[in-house]
């Protein structure tokens, strides 16, 4: 199995109240994917992060394989979400590590 780690921070210039209410578009967005892509086997989001930290959002997913992630990243459903992370996000982190 696959697990794949992204971790995002807001955007700067939107107050605290868009980010709030972005982050929730993102987990709720993301999340959806899961019952869209059939090689996702499992993915949430995580939002309520703390301050000790250094990234406001966290995805959590899980693949079979490299195919099955590849297959994943180019489906329409991700990119149009992707699109949506890219709009509200400044930075991203990622790992990709086999289970």
């Amino acid at each position: 199995m696959l697990r794949h780690i992204v971790a995002w921070n807001h955007k700067e210039e939107f107050s605290e109240a868009q980010k709030k209410d972005n982050a929730g578009k993102v987990k709720k967005e993301l999340e959806s994917l899961a019952d869209l892509i059939s090689e996702v086997k499992e993915l949430k989001v995580y939002i309520n992060t703390l301050p000790t930290g250094n990234r406001d959002m966290i995805l959590d997913s899980l693949f079979e394989n490299e195919e099955a992630l590849a297959a994943y990243q180019v489906h329409p459903e991700h990119k149009r979400v992707s699109a949506l992370v890219g709009s509200v996000t400044q930075d991203r982190a990622c790992i990709d590590y086999i289970e």
